[in-house]
């Protein structure tokens, strides 16, 4: 967006009539004053929501329906009791804001139809492109001594939190921390929604990933991003376009991206059988996730004090380990065994997922997103994401024989559970709906499974065979290829929707002359990232709760499109 757009949707902002009460004729009364009861709730609030760069952009967004004497008090009412009682009925407190949630009017982005692209870019152009991506990642190591990611808040939330899943945070979340941040994000982008704010806090884009243009980004690293960095490195490596000194370089990132995945982010936890194992922590302890004194602080005040492992981080570092060439003994755990414990059976086991967003999918043969730590801590409560469910799969095909999957038929079954909670969602569509999907969106769990479907194809016949004997995986990938093909290509696509594009295909054997569109969008916005890189920051993953936190940045735009060319390059050597 051009400084134009923002200026002009700063200024109808700042100059609205207001009509009702603002968000701070609501909150002030209660939570603007000297702290009593649970002391976060107000520190959230004056942090959060009461800095006054935002009071001056809501101050006059106003609901008119709090205009009645009645409701507002409703509103003040539920406040109140969040932060004085000891144990608030959240559901019940939750429900004058659930109401208002429902009034908002957002929707997931729908591009608009383009013209199928035939005309492939020029080989070079390609081989360019990768380059200067790859030049990119090392810079950025050599500069910062590791590879920045980004956290970004979009408080205009989500489309897929409504007041009914507003509330399933509000009773399934384990931190009061974390369900006070919930309760008055909700409230906020209600005012934002509905007002002309929502063209500053929300403007449009290109596309479905979201470009991070939020002016406040939160700087970190995790394991989780280090690991997929590990591959970017590794898929240039192979390309053969590496320079000797750029195969060096990209090296000893590398080495260090693993030591820093499986051994500073290793964290011990027992499993639901008492047995302990070690897993890898999305955040491990200060001062390596590289937060600001000032973000680490506000980390702390906004209620996200406690950080615990997850299956996913555990399970994407163990692979880049194994593809980088590790022999930690780490690798050597079955982690299946571990991750039975985290797979929901109906009927059987303790109710894993307690905040199920997603509900619109079968949870059967999934796998549960947050590891409890050894204090027993859950403040997440737990979810249930699928494409988290296909990186187990592709670390298990990668350590199939170390873990003696096929000799042990309690982990074959384990595989063969998450096998079918995948093909249930690709065959009613449901992966494909972005509700289904906690912390991803469709194109991404289709690039995924394309990365899990190459583990698979890397299998000797016989053990593909004893893993997939029903041929479910070419029936995903066959419905994976045609919602890529006939939905996402065959709209308006900005350059991370490309590059997973380009994933998906080249994994799961499309015709390369299918790639080109995908391959025009990425060669024409090259150098749209200006000096930060040669693309812009985009959506990689997300969290719905306590509001919409996008996570990216330039580094993770080009090690996705450094995989996405790789892929599409072996391919198209291949065929040529």
């Amino acid at each position: 967006m051009s400084f134009h757009y923002f200026a002009g949707a700063a200024c109808r902002a700042l100059t609205a009539r207001k009509d009702g009460p603002s968000l701070y004729d609501v909150c002030d009364p209660v939570l603007a004053g000297p702290a009593s009861g649970d002391p976060h709730l107000a520190k959230f609030y004056k942090t959060a929501l009461g800095n006054p760069a935002l009071r001056i952009l809501l101050r006059r967004a106003g609901l008119p329906e709090l205009s009645d004497a009645t409701r507002l008090t409703r509103l003040r009412e539920a406040l109140t009791r969040a932060r004085d009682d000891a144990e608030p009925d959240w559901a019940a407190l939750g429900r004058p804001l659930a109401d208002l949630v429902d009034t908002i009017p957002l929707e997931h982005p729908k591009p608009p139809p383009v013209p199928f692209a035939g005309t492939m870019p020029r080989q070079a152009q390609i081989d360019g492109a990768i380059r200067d991506c790859a030049q990119h990642l090392l810079r950025s190591f050599r500069q910062n001594g590791f590879l920045p990611t980004y956290a970004a808040f979009n408080l205009i939330g989500d489309p897929d939190v409504r007041g009914r899943e507003l509330i399933m945070a509000l009773t399934g979340l384990n931190s009061r921390g974390y369900k006070n941040s919930s309760l008055l994000f909700n409230l906020a982008r209600v005012f934002i929604a509905r007002s002309q704010a929502r063209g500053v806090i929300n403007p449009p884009w290109t596309g479905i990933a979201e470009p991070m243009w939020e002016p406040v980004q939160i700087r970190h690293r995790s394991a989780y991003y280090d690991a997929f960095f590990i591959e970017a490195l590794l898929s240039y490596v192979e390309t053969g376009l590496a320079s000797s000194t750029d195969a060096t370089a990209a090296k000893r990132a590398i080495a260090d991206m693993v030591d820093f995945c499986i051994n500073i982010s290793r964290e011990e936890v027992r499993g639901t059988d008492g047995a302990r194992f070690d897993v890898i922590t999305a955040l491990a302890p200060a001062p390596h996730p590289r937060f600001s004194r000032f973000f680490a602080q506000i980390k702390q005040d906004l209620g996200f004090g406690v950080y615990v492992p997850d299956c996913d981080t555990t399970a994407c570092s163990i692979s880049a380990a194994m593809q980088a060439g590790s022999n930690d003994p780490i690798l050597d755990q079955p982690l299946l065994d571990f991750y039975a414990g985290y797979q929901v059976r109906a009927g059987i086991n303790e109710p894993r997922v307690t905040v199920p967003l997603n509900d619109n999918i079968d949870y059967e043969g999934g796998v549960a997103t947050w590891i409890d730590n050894l204090k027993g801590e859950r403040p997440y409560g737990n979810d249930l994401d699928p494409t988290l469910n296909l990186d187990i799969l592709e670390v298990s095909f990668r350590n199939l024989a170390r873990w003696k999957i096929l000799e042990t038929p309690a982990r074959l079954a384990t595989v063969h559970r998450i096998i079918g909670f995948q093909k249930r969602l690709a065959a009613s569509g449901a992966f494909a709906n972005p509700r289904s999907h906690i912390y991803y969106l469709p194109e991404l769990y289709s690039a995924y499974f394309g990365r899990c479907y190459a583990a698979f194809l890397s299998l000797p016949l016989a053990a593909q065979a004893a893993i997939d004997p029903d041929g479910d995986f070419d029936f995903i990938r066959h419905r994976v290829l045609s919602y890529v093909q006939g939905e996402l290509m065959a709209a308006e696509m900005n350059v991370f929707d490309a590059a997973l594009a380009l994933i998906a295909l080249g994994h799961l054997g499309a015709d390369p002359r299918a790639f080109a569109p995908a391959l025009n969008v990425i060669i024409a916005q090259l150098g749209e990232g200006g000096r930060r890189g040669p693309f812009r920051a985009y959506e990689w993953n997300k969290m719905k709760t306590p509001t919409r936190i996008l996570v990216g940045g330039p580094e993770v735009t080009s090690a996705f499109v450094l995989m996405g060319l790789a892929v599409a390059r072996r391919a198209m050597v291949g065929r040529g």
